[in-house]
């Protein structure tokens, strides 16, 4: 028998592309960085559960024209630890990055708190986390309420909730 190889989604010319992305989180990424927005001019391409030896099985996200920067790609860090961000321009990987946990974190995720004032002002105050431990004990700081939470009950708010 032959093994078959071929690419389950096409390659792109310019943009970047975010690999190794844990099978069902590819969804959570695309709504909480506002990828779904359709007067975006990017061409976007998912995979969804496509097959990887390392993870089992993976999502991915193509976005065409747009090079995300290191500070956007440590904001997938709570999302997808384990994601490769690949700069592409000409059909070639310029640049590679890989989430780490940033020392803050705004406008990203909203504060699960229902006091805090981001959330009953939000068109004043954007949320803002700052990141406390690494690892498994990842907490995130609220400034403005000074209530911590585990990054499982953050990475589960999306800054956008509710507008």
């Amino acid at each position: 028998m032959t093994e078959k190889s071929q690419l389950q989604v096409e390659a792109i010319c310019n943009g970047s592309v975010i690999d190794h992305i844990p099978a069902g989180q590819g969804i959570n990424i695309l709504k909480r960085f506002e990828m779904l927005d359709t007067r975006a001019a990017n061409r976007i391409t998912v995979g969804f559960n496509l097959p990887s030896k390392a993870l089992g099985a993976k999502d991915l996200i193509k976005i065409e024209n747009k090079q995300l920067t290191q500070k956007q790609v440590n904001q997938l860090a709570l999302l997808a630890p384990t994601a490769t961000v690949n700069i592409i321009e000409n059909f070639e990987v310029v640049q590679k990055y890989h989430p780490e946990l940033p020392e803050k974190i705004e406008g990203v995720y909203k504060c699960p708190n229902n006091n805090c004032i981001t959330n009953y002002e939000p068109a004043v105050v954007t949320s803002f986390f700052i990141v406390k431990g690494k690892n498994q004990n990842v907490k995130l700081k609220c400034k403005y309420c000074e209530k911590a939470f585990e990054k499982a009950i953050i990475g589960a708010t999306l800054e956008n909730a509710g507008r």
